[in-house]
């Protein structure tokens, strides 16, 4: 299917004018047809034919997660092209549920607009919202009423942790965990009632490891901390797995400076002391303070 040239919503910056190989400009419409073209039966690739549902979903999260590395790392051009891996696998579960008959495309778009004007009460209705915060209990609330509808007629007990995805990573199923608990009234009122919490849950591993307890004793009470931690994270309006991305990449950052200083003195990590690379360390956190 040709683009439409009289689309309104042509690239614009410094690619505005660049084209595919075939001279047409990339927009939506040339991603779904070279998609349909990938999986042609006939024609297609091998590989994107055989793909299902299931094959392609690990490739999904691992897209979300580099999306998420290039803007941790405030890298503009990474993210344009992860941005787009991101797009390409909306568009490659698509296709393949429009050549099963579940639903096409336009049907997700259409599907995720009604979702954000019937949220959006107060942009595109006559409600008044005036924080941010209200905005965030009344998109909560018809969230839940979404499920509420959902669940139908279903025998089972409403829960307010209905639909939590078991396969989120465990930083965001813990988090959305002690959110809708929270909404329901589950929740301490101060962070620093959340920080007793941590120091109880270090003495009680600080206990199991006297103990000599086993393996999935420890376990569970660094999972309580763990738990714990999210929790003050929340509290405290600070995104967790964020938080451990940046720590990630502050350790990597360190690390390196550590090899680089070491390679300097015709040594490796392995041929290096604790001490030494402690005092490395040291120095690269120093340096860093300077910047």
């Amino acid at each position: 299917m040709p683009p439409d040239s009289s689309n309104d919503n042509r690239p614009t910056g410094p690619d505005a004018d660049a084209r595919l190989p075939d001279g047409r400009d990339g927009d939506i419409i040339d991603l779904l047809d070279v998609m349909a073209r990938l999986r042609d039966p006939a024609k297609g690739c091998p590989w994107d034919i055989e793909q299902t549902f299931a094959t392609i979903a690990p490739y999904t999260i691992e897209e979300a997660y580099e999306v998420a590395d290039a803007i941790a790392r405030g890298d503009m051009a990474a993210l344009k092209d992860e941005l787009g891996d991101l797009l390409l696998q909306s568009v490659y579960h698509a296709r393949m549920a429009e050549e099963a008959g579940h639903f096409r495309f336009e049907d997700v778009v259409r599907a995720i607009c009604e979702k954000m004007i019937r949220r959006h009460p107060h942009v595109f209705g006559d409600e008044v919202i005036a924080t941010s915060g209200q905005q965030n209990s009344r998109w909560e609330e018809h969230k839940a009423a979404e499920r509420a509808v959902k669940k139908g007629l279903s025998p089972a007990v409403p829960s307010a942790l209905d639909d939590i995805p078991a396969n989120l990573p465990a930083l965001k199923a813990a988090e959305k965990l002690q959110k809708r608990a929270g909404r329901v009234g589950f929740d301490w009122p101060e962070a620093r009632q959340v920080l007793d919490k941590i120091e109880e849950e270090i003495g009680e591993i600080k206990e199991a490891m006297a103990a000599n307890a086993g393996a999935d004793k420890l376990a569970d009470e660094i999972g309580d901390l763990l738990f714990a931690c999210v929790n003050l994270a929340r509290k405290t309006n600070i995104d967790p797995g964020m938080a451990l991305r940046g720590t990630n990449l502050k350790f990597e950052r360190r690390f390196r400076r550590i090899e680089t200083l070491l390679a300097a003195a015709g040594k490796t990590p392995a041929q290096a002391t604790l001490e030494e690379m402690e005092a490395l360390w040291a120095r690269a956190k120093d340096e860093e303070k300077t910047l």
